[in-house]
């Protein structure tokens, strides 16, 4: 059995807390000039933005008609 490497899942870790260090200072840079009224995330599909997982129209057809 491989040993795990700790090393590298705590250079993964602390290369996600510095992506979401540098995410919170960029919406905050984005808040205080007034860029970003609308909350989303740049990466984010506007389409998306309100749906919720699963949260699609689950109607059957047949009940549809």
């Amino acid at each position: 059995m491989a040993t795990p490497n700790y090393s590298y899942e705590k250079r993964q870790r602390e290369l996600a807390k510095k992506r979401k260090t540098e995410e919170k200072r960029l919406r905050k840079a984005n808040k205080s000039e007034g860029g970003d009224a609308s909350g989303q995330d740049e990466n984010q599909d506007p389409a998306d933005a309100g749906a919720e997982p699963g949260a699609a129209d689950t109607t059957p057809p047949s009940a549809a008609a």
